[in-house]
Order: C-alpha cells, then sequence, then structure tokens
C-alpha cells in the first residue's frame, strides 16, 4: 500500500512536468512565431529603406556636383567676357598703373595692391579683438549676462548692412582720420582713404574670427584642463598651453574666413576709400579696391566693350587671388592640424 502510494505520487510529478513542459513549448513556438512575423516585417521594409537611403544618397551627390558646376561656372562666365581685354593687352594688364578709357590703357595693378592692402590691414587690427573675444566668450564667461550680451553684440554686427558700415565709416571715422592726418603731416588731410576702409573692414570682420574661435574653445576637452589644473598650472598657463594649441586650427579658419568677406567687401570700402585710380603711395592715401574699381566703373564700362572686358577682367583676378588666398590659408591649416 505504501508503495502503491509512492508510485501514485511519482506518476502525479510525472504529468506535472510533461504538462509544464508542454505549455513551455506552446509558449516558445508562440514567441518563435511572432518573433518570425517580426523579422518578416522588418525583411519587408528593408528594401524601402535601402531605396530611400540611395535616393538621399544621390540628391547628396546631386547637390555637391551642382554647387561645383556653378563655380566653374561663374569662372567660365568672367573668363569667357574677359577675352577680349585679354587678347588685347595681355599680361600687362597685371602690372600696368593706369586707368585711361579714353586712350584705352587699362591696368589692375593699383586696384589690386589697394586690394591686398586693406584686407591685411583690417586683419591685422581685427585678430586682437577677435581672439579676445574668443576666448572671453569660450573661456571665462560661457553663460550669463555679461556672455547673452557680448553674443548679441557680435550677432548685431554680423547682421548689419555693409552700407550702413560705409555711412558710420564716412560720418564717424573720416574726421578723425582727418585730424590723425594733421598731427602726422599727410598731405592733403583727406580723412578718405586705404587707412580708413582699413578700419571699416576690421570692424565688420570681427564677428566671423570670434564666433568659429568661440565654438572651438569651447570644444577642448575638459579632462585635458583639469589634468593641467590638478599639475598646478594656473588659468593663463592652461589657456596658452592647453586651450589655444588645441583651437589653433580652428582659430586660424575663423580668421581666413574674416580675410575672404574683406576681400571681397564693396559697398562699405567703396564709400570710404576714396575712389582714386592711382597707385597708393602709402596706407593714408585715397584709392580702390578692384571690388569698388568694379562697382564705379560698371555702369559706366557699358558704351565700351573693351573697357566693359577690362572691368570683368578685374572680376576674374579677384576670384583667383581669393582662390588663391584660401588655398594658402587651408593648407597652413592642415599643417597647424598635423603637427
Amino acid at each position: 500500500m505504501f508503495f502503491a502510494q509512492i508510485q501514485l505520487s511519482v506518476m502525479m510529478e510525472l504529468n506535472l512536468e510533461n504538462s509544464n513542459n508542454v505549455a513551455l513549448n506552446a509558449n516558445f513556438k508562440e514567441t518563435e512565431n511572432v518573433m518570425s512575423d517580426a523579422k518578416r516585417k522588418q525583411f519587408k521594409k528593408a528594401p524601402k529603406s535601402i531605396v530611400g537611403e540611395r535616393i538621399f544618397k544621390s540628391l547628396l551627390g546631386l547637390l555637391s556636383v551642382l554647387i561645383l558646376l556653378l563655380v566653374v561656372g561663374v569662372l567660365f562666365t568672367l573668363l569667357l567676357h574677359s577675352l577680349p581685354s585679354i587678347k588685347a593687352i595681355g599680361f600687362k594688364f597685371l602690372w600696368t598703373k593706369t586707368w585711361d578709357p579714353p586712350h584705352s590703357i587699362y591696368g589692375t595693378l593699383p586696384f589690386l595692391v589697394g586690394t591686398l592692402i586693406t584686407s591685411f590691414t583690417a586683419l591685422l587690427i581685427s585678430i586682437p579683438f577677435s581672439i579676445g573675444v574668443a576666448i572671453t566668450l569660450g573661456e571665462y564667461f560661457p553663460n550669463g549676462p555679461v556672455s547673452n550680451f557680448i553674443k548679441n553684440a557680435i550677432d548685431l554686427i554680423a547682421a548689419v548692412p555693409s552700407v550702413i558700415f560705409g555711412f558710420w565709416g564716412f560720418l564717424i571715422l573720416v574726421p578723425y582720420v582727418r585730424e590723425l592726418e594733421l598731427k602726422i603731416g599727410i598731405t592733403p588731410p583727406d580723412g578718405q582713404g586705404l587707412f580708413t576702409a582699413s578700419l571699416v573692414l576690421a570692424v565688420m570682420i570681427i564677428p566671423y574670427a570670434a564666433s568659429l574661435g568661440t565654438t572651438m574653445i569651447k570644444m577642448t576637452p575638459s579632462a585635458l584642463k583639469e589634468a593641467a589644473y590638478g599639475l598646478g598650472a594656473t588659468r593663463w598657463e592652461v589657456l596658452k598651453s592647453v586651450i589655444l594649441p588645441y583651437s589653433k586650427s580652428g582659430i586660424f579658419a575663423g580668421i581666413l574666413l574674416s580675410l575672404g568677406r574683406a576681400i571681397g567687401e564693396t559697398m562699405a570700402v567703396t564709400l570710404v576709400v576714396g575712389s582714386a585710380i592711382k597707385m597708393p603711395s602709402n596706407i593714408f592715401s585715397t584709392g580702390n579696391t578692384m571690388s569698388s574699381m568694379i562697382a564705379n566703373q560698371f555702369s559706366e564700362a557699358s558704351s565700351d566693350p573693351l573697357q566693359l572686358s577690362s572691368v570683368v577682367e578685374i572680376g576674374f583676378i579677384l576670384f583667383l587671388v581669393t582662390f588663391l588666398i584660401n588655398y594658402i590659408g587651408k593648407r597652413i591649416i592642415k599643417r597647424f592640424s598635423n603637427k
């Protein structure tokens, strides 16, 4: 009797185990079916996502090609309309100092020199301010009312139309520059000239280098700064030895962007440069840049095909100069980045 009870209990446990196994198998099969259904749906959706990705990739490639074609098209258009001047004058156009439409004598050297003087002088003036603003916003005051005020001021400078800067320079800066010329013996004390144009350009290009420099300084890893502080470095030493070396390529890229902005500026420079068609003798001389010369001469040149072609050739040379400066700058940035 005792053995019969044991046998009965064992059989009941086996039946219970079998029923549990059956339930587990059923649940497993059900889960497997659900997973297979999900996989089938995923595989059905996969071709659509792959097609969408290919379309998006092709669209990006098409846009890149269109941008390249746009640049080549602008270059080709300038070259095509410059051919009459190139054939008639040749390479003398680059070093001729005279611009005399009645006698069909055209040269771009004074305007090329004026462009380089105003652009690089403005860059030298703006660099301390740009780096100072970048360090202030990126390291000392990254947040708070002071930071917001400076950021808003920088954004406002970048948003103001260039003709407004030209009026400001003509009404405010020109009298002060005239007084400066009287004190140092510049004759005639005109007030307008390359130096005044450089001052206006310097104010206009500060936001470009400052904004990019601020971003790069904020990207400096905190671990590097904390390690330097842990070794006993002061804030100035961290800035000099850690932050600036880490962000130097970005700061230089911002300076290069500022230079490109200065080279191509037209209206603000036209209002204060003096618009004199002559070779500048010093930085206070009146003169012309390539862009201001195009603005002044384009409407007058419509009646003379050779003069119009010469004006377009100035634009073609300005395009090449800008490309060359950007190429040299990128090579320098690449060299800095590899160090």
